[in-house]
């Protein structure tokens, strides 16, 4: 799953033109790392709620900026098993 979830992300960061040619587990999403600024990470939650179920709060969004990509990873994949378990994805 979370090699799933790490192509498309990547991808959706490529098509919302972020740079993501030096992106490892270890960037921070924000502006020490892939620069996503509270918008970016919005869309890149839309995207990933589109394709997979999963609902990000708001509030959960302006935190996900501290995480690293890996950590957003790791996050978003509890919350698709979560969802397709039927449980709750938020």
């Amino acid at each position: 799953m979370i090699d799933e979830l790490r192509a498309f992300s990547l991808n959706a960061m490529t098509m919302m033109n972020y740079d993501v040619s030096d992106v490892t587990d270890d960037t921070p999403l924000g502006p020490a790392g892939i620069d996503l600024e509270s918008l970016g990470i919005a869309e890149l939650g839309l995207r990933l709620q589109d394709q997979y179920g999963v609902v990000l709060a708001d509030e959960e969004l302006e935190k996900m900026a501290y995480l690293t990509f890996g950590d957003f990873l790791a996050d978003v994949a509890v919350r698709v098993e979560l969802a397709r378990a039927g449980g709750q994805a938020a």
